[in-house]
């Protein structure tokens, strides 16, 4: 799999408390924890973000159009 660097600007707390995890799981730096964690995270996200239907999200919508026009009247 090809890798892709990327360059992140953290907040000195959030690099401080990846240093800190780092450290404490043994995992190296910064870097390698910021990579789990992102990872993680796509993990968590990632089966709702596939399950959402385009279609649905402009159901919702249409539907909350049709409720505002009708408590406008």
């Amino acid at each position: 799999m090809a890798e892709e660097k990327i360059a992140l600007t953290l907040p000195q707390e959030l690099a401080a408390e990846l240093n800190r995890v780092a450290a404490a799981l043994g995992i190296g730096g910064i870097q390698e924890a910021a990579r789990i964690a992102i990872e993680d995270w796509i993990a968590r996200h990632r089966q709702p973000a596939e399950a959402a239907d385009p279609s649905d999200k402009y159901f919702v919508n249409e539907a909350l159009d049709e409720l505002i026009a009708k408590q406008r009247k």
